[in-house]
């Protein structure tokens, strides 16, 4: 049985290129991640098949996409249609919470 109450301390992190630290929960067609980015970091412009959610839990940066630039903090949400490139630049430690949705076909 699924466990309905999570706590981010009880997901063991896992470490991701960049010196990130991510925390995955996934259900089927769709994950949650919690994504702990060190300031100072710079992303690279990408992709994904999938739809996604990017909500800034703290932290600031930029985020570039075709609409241009743009700043980014706490309270600001990410909305990326599977395709949208995207790049995003970090100023201060970021706390991100993506939601992942499984890739419609």
């Amino acid at each position: 049985m699924a466990r309905h109450v999570v706590d981010w301390d009880e997901v063991e992190p896992a470490a991701a290129p960049g010196g990130l630290s991510k925390r995955r929960i996934d259900l089927p067609g769709m994950s949650l991640v919690s994504v702990a980015v060190p300031g100072g970091t710079r992303g690279t412009r990408h992709s994904h098949d999938h739809d996604q959610f990017v909500q800034v839990v703290s932290g600031s940066g930029t985020l570039a996409t075709e609409d241009g630039e743009r700043p980014f903090a706490a309270g600001t949400v990410f909305v990326f249609p599977a395709g949208t490139w995207h790049l995003a630049n970090f100023d201060t430690d970021t706390l991100l919470v993506e939601t992942n949705l499984a890739a419609v076909g």
